[in-house]
């Protein structure tokens, strides 16, 4: 058990597994709803790196793939460029797809949060990028504007 800080957002998709996984993992796929590319080769203990779509090549989240199991469970660690060799200071998220008929319920759990400030972070940022998933793979689009530029209450 850790007393670090965690977040948990369920979304449920009308989709199929492989489909959720692809939007996952498809760098193509999550730069169309992330502003993002997720690259990597998704298999355990190989590096992944979220690089922003603006042609820089510049991550501003990298880690490694934990766990891989296609098209059910997705888990890596979570730091920021400069904290790679820094494991004290990774998070961790997982990915876990559930099937039920004609839908699929999305379980996104970020744990191992350094403190509050990034759990809040988590919790503004999940449910903006989920819904843009969503939207995406239910409409073939992504939300018309990026939902994480959304000011807050």
């Amino acid at each position: 058990m850790t007393d670090k800080p965690r977040f948990v957002y369920v979304t449920y998709v009308a989709s199929a597994p492989e489909r959720v996984w692809g939007a996952l993992t498809d760098a193509d796929l999550t730069a169309a709803y992330w502003g993002h590319r997720n690259e990597s080769d998704w298999r355990p203990g190989s590096r992944w790196a979220h690089v922003r779509t603006d042609g820089s090549g510049i991550a501003d989240v990298v880690g490694r793939v934990a766990e891989s199991e296609p098209p059910t469970r997705l888990v890596t660690t979570w730091a920021a460029p400069g904290d790679e060799d820094r494991e004290d200071r990774h998070s961790r998220v997982t990915f876990a797809i559930r099937p039920y008929e004609d839908i699929v319920r999305l379980t996104v759990v970020h744990e191992d949060l350094n403190d509050e400030g990034e759990r809040s972070d988590a919790a503004g940022g999940w449910p903006a990028v989920l819904s843009n998933l969503k939207s995406l793979l239910e409409t073939g689009r992504p939300l018309p504007q990026d939902p994480w530029l959304v000011p807050g209450d």
